[in-house]
């Protein structure tokens, strides 16, 4: 259990995160016919100073361990601040649990506490891997100009779980509705603080245990973390998804509780066992939110980790 600091730490490093008011997009594209399947696009507001060809796109993928009270809006200051970095942006909105009364979901002590439910299976994949495809032709009608060959995906928590799996799904089985044929055009992966590895993360109960809940977790698997958790987890998880032969580098905050640094290392170890090498900035003294606070320096260095991908 983190210590009454490392819990006073990571409220106030919420609380400034979620200080700043939601940035409207300057335009939304559907690729579906739910409320959630939108997908927001912000316009670079400098000069991007690559070269020729237009800006590149940043597709950012929210965090909120799945669950319904955490939307793309949480996450809009930070696409503005890539946006006023010279990126282009997308950020998607995708199918999340059913939402019933219950505490913070990253403070519940385990699944089946109340808190709303993690994730939606298959829909919460169906709607990622529909939005990557729709997103070239839908980039390219809200924001002309932009360089979708320069394409670098970027998550947080468990959009950084859906990031990487989006880069992945050329590893997919053959018969996987989500399979891709080939690998997409990707400069490359930034994850930030990812729930990388579902078995670490299961292990830990990250976020209340919301692994477990998306993955429809019940007693009695091999695994011993429930029936239908390893046929699922074979589909999703990043850590058996390799390697993939893209780009990625994962930024990790050293002191971080809510996702810990052991949950983005079983994944690194991961890519090291399948031959892949996986980039890994550890920030000292940073927690889960900073990443995505414009007020943070955490927050410069990931839009240079991008930079690096895409320019």
């Amino acid at each position: 259990m983190p210590d009454a600091d490392a819990v006073a730490r990571d409220a106030a490093e919420e609380k400034s995160a979620f200080a700043h008011p939601p940035v409207e997009p300057d335009a939304t594209e559907a690729y579906g016919p739910h409320p959630d399947q939108i997908v927001d696009f912000y316009a670079p507001r400098t000069d991007h100073g690559g070269g020729p060809g237009g800006a590149p796109l940043v597709v950012v993928f929210h965090g909120g361990a799945w669950r319904t009270p955490y939307d793309r809006r949480h996450i809009s200051p930070f696409a503005d601040f890539l946006a006023r970095r010279g990126f282009a942006v997308a950020s998607v909105e995708y199918r999340r649990g059913r939402d019933v009364p219950g505490p913070r979901a990253d403070t519940t002590p385990a699944s089946g506490s109340g808190a709303p439910v993690a994730g939606r299976w298959p829909e919460t994949f169906d709607d990622v891997a529909a939005a990557m495809d729709a997103l070239p032709a839908a980039a390219a009608r809200a924001l002309p100009g932009t360089d979708v060959r320069r394409t670098v995906l970027t998550g947080h928590s468990a959009g950084g779980q859906l990031a990487l799996w989006a880069a992945a799904r050329h590893v997919l089985p053959r018969g996987s509705a989500w399979r891709l044929d080939t690998p997409p055009e990707l400069r490359g992966v930034v994850a930030l603080a990812p729930i990388a590895d579902f078995g670490r993360a299961a292990e830990l109960a990250v976020c209340g245990g919301a692994v477990r809940q998306l993955l429809g977790a019940e007693a009695g698997s091999d695994s011993g973390f429930g029936s239908g958790f390893d046929e699922r987890r074979a589909a999703v998880d990043p850590a058996l998804l390799l390697p993939t032969g893209i780009a990625t580098t994962v930024v990790q905050g050293s002191d971080d509780i809510v996702v810990p640094r052991p949950v983005a290392e079983a994944y690194i170890d991961a890519a090291a066992r399948a031959g892949e090498t996986v980039g890994l900035t550890l920030l000292a003294a940073v927690g889960h939110f900073p990443l995505i606070d414009p007020a943070a320096d955490a927050c410069a260095v990931v839009a240079e980790e991008i930079a690096q991908l895409a320019w």
